[in-house]
């Protein structure tokens, strides 16, 4: 089973924006939240896909109408 790494970026995206307060505690979680969607992003992109379907059309008859 792969990781749905859009979705798991989404959410740490949606984190980072809820923390909004300028203490001390706020600041450190955005900057380590910061590094986990980098992280994230990372491996989203870098991550090799499954190998595409090669799907064969018919080949176009050679009759002229």
């Amino acid at each position: 089973m792969r990781s749905d790494f859009a979705q798991a970026r989404y959410h740490l995206e949606q984190a980072w924006l809820r923390l909004v307060g300028h203490d001390e505690t706020s600041l450190n979680g955005r900057q380590a939240l910061d590094l986990l969607i980098e992280a994230v992003a990372t491996a989203e992109f870098t991550v090799p896909k499954g190998k595409a379907e090669v799907i064969a059309f018919p080949k176009k008859s050679s009759v002229r109408l």
